[in-house]
């Protein structure tokens, strides 16, 4: 009897499939693990959503761009036409569109920001100050930033939109501060504390300004390390070093001279 030829199977070259499917399937549950444990800096978010929405929608920045240092005549034997700077660029202050500030200005300010912030005030974490001349509000670095960086905290805006809010209402010049603790900072974007409270303090008049605060009436400068109001040798110390310090003046001459002023400690300051 002659033997049944065996029937060759089909071979199925589809079979890598299966374990290609498999492989994404635990690529997908992966990064869904991973961006449901993740968590979004609301603050690098508003900031390149402005900071796009800025490049986008005003054009005219690039096409009337601000003249820096003297400009050099290539063609001397022709007429050269003087470019007028429109107003919007103008930084002068012109005394006689602005209101004096009132002599209780001050007095309302320290007012209002003593009963808007009274409970960060009640822990510390937010100190006002004041006299005839000016008001200083005094918030505590970990408030606004994280340690070692310049990006405002989801927190910070929050509590500068409040600041803006009551600052706004009024024309009196303010000046940002920035103060950092004695520990050293080296990074590709900080190389020392000067640029880490600099750029805090940038910082904080760019949320001020895009709430309201008229930028005309704002400086922001960085004074790093160099004018503790406590020691450094604590963590507690270097806590309190670690702030940012509105200072709202009564007028321009009195800012003029908080320019070069310094920290709350220093004996130019009554």
């Amino acid at each position: 009897m002659p033997r049944r030829r065996m029937r060759e199977e089909h071979e199925n070259h589809e079979r890598w499939l299966v374990s290609y499917a498999d492989f994404i399937t635990l690529l997908f549950a992966f990064f869904v693990v991973m961006y449901s444990i993740s968590s979004v800096n609301e603050g690098k978010y508003r900031i390149l959503s402005e900071t796009l929405v800025g490049v986008f929608s005003e054009p005219d920045r690039s096409l009337k761009p601000i003249q820096i240092g003297d400009i050099t005549q290539r063609f001397p034997d022709k007429p050269v036409d003087i470019i007028q700077v429109p107003d919007a660029f103008d930084m002068t202050l012109d005394d006689s569109k602005t209101e004096q500030p009132q002599d209780d200005t001050l007095a309302q300010l320290e007012s209002q920001f003593s009963e808007t912030f009274s409970d960060l005030i009640s822990k510390d974490l937010l100190t006002i100050t004041g006299n005839e001349l000016w008001v200083e509000i005094e918030l505590k670095s970990n408030l606004l930033f994280l340690s070692g960086d310049s990006i405002p905290s989801n927190a910070a805006f929050d509590i500068i939109k409040q600041v803006a809010d009551i600052l706004k209402n009024y024309q009196n010049p303010l000046h940002i501060e920035g103060f950092t603790d004695n520990r050293p900072i080296n990074t590709n974007q900080f190389p020392t504390n000067w640029e880490l409270s600099a750029a805090r303090a940038a910082a904080v008049v760019r949320l001020l300004a895009s709430y309201g605060v008229d930028p005309r009436r704002m400086a922001a400068v960085g004074y790093g390390q160099f004018q503790p109001i406590t020691t450094n040798d604590t963590p507690e110390g270097r806590r309190q070093n670690r702030r940012v310090i509105l200072v709202i003046s009564k007028n321009l001459d009195v800012r003029n001279s908080v320019n070069t002023a310094g920290g709350r400690n220093n004996p130019a300051r009554p």
